[in-house]
């Protein structure tokens, strides 16, 4: 088939570089020339494991390529899956959907013939109904477009896998809708490998991946609300979750206790679900996603105070404080909402030397927070430290030798944002190890 994505941000690129993966010729589109000659030349904007080569590949043989010329996507196929940004609005905590707007009006004013317009990003329920009104007027004589809605559900650093090999296939379709049978024909090798394919209503399909998001969202509150309990009572909270996880009705993923959420889906998905649920008079929701919102800001605020605290006369001024991570999550060079950050921006503006090592986002970081300090190696970032601060759990952090880490800082101080180091190998090579909720 021919496809377009329009949008070529952390979810277009991928899903077009996928999509011409499966077979597929795909032209994505996009405002910025810079993403455009940057993906053309063969390089991903962001860091996405495994993405780099199927770009080069499936360029290389002529099945995908990018464009700026929105006319171009209009003439190239008749279906189009739109995949622009949905950030948490300026001035409260809605969706800002001005790009969605201005995508679908740039692509249909040009449009002819009979078109599919399938909605991936993430939206207030009832978008695409009001997309399909508006589409209605702008089109010109002898010629439909189609809404459908088709959520994805990335993980960064397994976002190839989610799209190639996605656990379930949710499609909303208007009712006398026809885009199912060619959803199937995009998703044909897919769903040879026995993926669900749920059919639904289009309010069904945009109300799945804010559920999805709001329910991990409570899960991973819920467990650090419980590891401050931990914390008071002397329990262990790594100990609980994993007696938690046996029970098939809670499972273990999503139950590690520490820094929180971060990123660009979860915290404003969050809470445009909860404020597009209070549109509609619905009561519940927003209490709890509020109450989920400010546990997960908590722990950020409540690894600050326990470095403030760690110092005799409580003030971090002019004392060395190394945070390992920058990214909100590992194998991703997403810093947007990113714990580590926050703490490590915190401590800086509080008169702290911070210094920090990231494998992957310190580019990134660098124009948020250009003043603080930034090495190349973890081993680096650890010299002279009074604390150090996990914040991110790469690999390398967690493999660490905790004796030649010793041997590199001023004050054996470790506190583990992530519970992921094994704690007793640090307090056996003489550090006071801190996790969250963890007794030790």
């Amino acid at each position: 088939m021919k496809l377009t994505v329009i949008g070529t941000g952390y979810l277009g690129a991928t899903h077009a570089i996928c999509m011409a993966e499966l077979g597929h010729e795909v032209l994505g589109v996009d405002i910025s020339p810079e993403r455009i000659n940057a993906l053309n030349s063969g390089e991903v904007p962001f860091h996405e494991p495994g993405l780099a080569a199927k770009l080069t590949r499936n360029l290389a043989d002529g099945r995908l390529s990018f464009t700026t010329d929105t006319a171009e996507a209009a003439c190239f196929a008749d279906v189009h899956f739109l995949t622009v940004g949905t950030p948490q609005h300026s001035e409260g905590r809605s969706a800002d959907l001005s790009q969605v707007h201005s995508a679908v009006t740039a692509l249909v004013r040009d449009l002819d013939g009979d078109h599919l317009i399938i909605g991936k990003s993430t939206v207030p329920v009832g978008t695409a109904a009001d997309l399909q009104r508006m589409v209605d007027q702008l089109v010109g004589p002898g010629t439909s477009v189609e809404i459908a809605w088709n959520p994805e559900f990335l993980r960064e650093g397994h976002a190839v896998k989610d799209t190639l090999h996605p656990d379930r296939i949710v499609l909303g379709v208007a009712p006398g809708g026809t885009a199912e049978n060619r959803i199937r024909e995009v998703y044909a090798r897919t769903l040879d490998e026995g993926t669900p394919f749920l059919l639904t209503d289009l309010a069904t399909a945009e109300l799945v991946k804010g559920a999805a998001n709001a329910f991990l969202a409570t899960k991973i509150s819920f467990i650090n609300a419980i590891a401050e309990i931990c914390e008071r009572s002397g329990a262990d909270v790594t100990q609980l979750a994993d007696a938690l996880g046996y029970d098939t009705r809670i499972g273990r993923r999503f139950l590690g206790a520490g820094l929180g959420f971060g990123g660009g889906c979860l915290p404003k998905d969050i809470r445009a679900f909860a404020s597009r649920a209070e549109q509609l008079g619905a009561t519940g929701i927003p209490g709890l996603l509020d109450h989920v919102d400010r546990i997960n800001l908590g722990q950020r605020q409540s690894v600050i105070d326990t470095v403030t605290a760690s110092f005799d006369d409580g003030d971090v001024a002019g004392h060395r404080v190394t945070v390992l991570g920058a990214a909100f999550k590992p194998d991703s060079d997403d810093i947007r909402d990113s714990p580590a950050l926050v703490i490590a921006g915190s401590l800086a503006r509080s008169g702290a030397r911070v210094v920090v090592h990231d494998p992957q986002a310190m580019d990134g970081a660098r124009r948020i927070l250009p003043e603080i300090t930034y090495t190349s190696t973890a081993l680096d970032a650890l010299k002279d430290a009074e604390v150090v601060v996990l914040a991110t759990e790469w690999r390398e952090f967690i493999e660490l030798d905790p004796v030649v880490a010793r041997s590199l800082v001023r004050r054996a101080l470790i506190i583990d944002g992530r519970n992921c180091l094994p704690a007793q190998d640090w307090v056996d090579a003489g550090w006071d190890y801190r996790g969250i909720g963890r007794s030790r």
